[in-house]
């Protein structure tokens, strides 16, 4: 399958899951991964994406950003009030931050698949911003078992994430052992 056949696939898989439910059983695992960091990008979610701004609640300590889409980049701004922006997502209204101080990046998909790599609507502003990240920030794709992949086609400019988050495990590409192989 292409790419937009496998968006179409993604969405319409979406469309059947309890997106509320996996995002509340996601949260922990992601509480675990990002322990220790103080400055996490997270984003706003669409109806049909993994709402996980609760977290800003539940990890004290933490400075939370969000994106904003700023021509064909994406922006890094603290969170605050929020306004409608690109694509009708919500950003922030904050001044705009260094992505230097970045210690995480929680990034959206579609759907993943084992090596770490996403598949996004298909614009590239994840994978322009997350090309410009220093090698230590982690980078985590937080996706529900379905849409967890064996291999999804990649381009030459796709940049995978570091670690997986499901409802049901954390996986970090490249370490997946026995267990993390069948799908």
């Amino acid at each position: 399958m292409d790419k937009a056949a496998l968006r179409r696939w993604a969405r319409q898989v979406r469309r059947a899951l309890d997106l509320e439910a996996l995002a509340a059983a996601i949260r922990p695992r992601l509480k675990e991964a990002l322990a220790g960091r103080g400055h996490v990008l997270l984003y706003a979610p669409l109806p049909h994406e993994l709402d996980l701004l609760p977290l800003t609640r539940e990890l004290p300590g933490v400075r939370f950003y969000l994106p904003r889409v700023r021509g064909e980049a994406l922006s890094v701004h603290p969170l605050g009030p929020l306004e409608k922006g690109a694509f009708g997502v919500m950003e922030p209204t904050t001044p705009e931050a260094p992505p230097e101080r970045l210690d995480a990046v929680v990034v959206p998909a579609l759907a993943f698949d084992l090596k770490g790599h996403r598949l996004g609507h298909g614009a590239g502003y994840y994978d322009r911003f997350l090309a410009r990240l220093a090698s230590e920030v982690l980078t985590i794709g937080a996706v529900p078992e379905a849409l967890l992949l064996t291999a999804l086609p990649i381009d030459p400019w796709d940049v995978p994430v570091k670690m997986l988050v499901t409802e049901a495990r954390t996986l970090e590409p490249g370490v997946a052992g026995p267990e993390d192989t069948a799908l």
